[in-house]
């Protein structure tokens, strides 16, 4: 059984000084993932990263969260073409090899 490590919603605003609202609506566009327990909002450990990012975004350069939507969705599209370029550079240095 894979152990999941929470992190409190009101805890990572306060520290962060930002209101939960704005993570509700990340939340309610898909950007990241909440879960409920008792009454309480929590995330994973693993969104940790990405949630930063946003705050980082909408506090710091004043990105709106449609702003927001379009850079995540563009960034993805960045490593799926790295990650695609490297497929092929090996796959081309298999032949490379073969000669």
């Amino acid at each position: 059984m894979e152990k999941t490590y929470l992190i409190a919603l009101n805890e990572f605003c306060m520290s962060h000084n930002i209101e939960i609202s704005f993570i509700e609506s990340l939340q309610n566009t898909g950007l990241i993932e909440t879960t409920q327990l008792h009454d309480a909002g929590f995330i994973e450990v693993e969104q940790l990263l990405q949630l930063e990012m946003y705050v980082r975004f909408h506090y710091d350069l004043d990105i709106n969260l449609e702003g927001i939507e379009t850079i995540t969705h563009l960034l993805k599209r960045i490593d799926a073409q790295y990650k695609e370029i490297v497929k092929l550079k090996n796959k081309l240095m298999l032949y490379e090899l073969k000669e």
